[in-house]
C-alpha cells in the first residue's frame, strides 16, 4: 500500500503533463491562427490577380 502511495504523488507532483497540454494549446492557437492568414491572404491575392488579369485585357 506504501509504494501505491508513493507512484500516486509523485504521479501528481510529475509536471509532465501539464507540460504537454501547454504544447498542445499552443499548437492548435498557432493553427487556428496560420488558417486565418492563409484564408486572408489567399482572398486578397486572388482579388490582385483578377485585377491585373482585367488591366492586361
Amino acid at each position: 500500500m506504501r509504494t501505491l502511495h508513493e507512484k500516486l504523488v509523485k504521479f501528481f507532483k510529475s509536471e509532465d503533463g501539464p507540460t504537454a497540454v501547454e504544447y498542445a494549446v499552443m499548437v492548435a492557437l498557432i493553427i487556428v491562427v496560420s488558417i486565418a492568414a492563409i484564408t486572408t491572404l489567399g482572398t486578397k491575392v486572388s482579388s490582385t490577380f483578377s485585377g491585373a488579369a482585367a488591366a492586361i485585357q
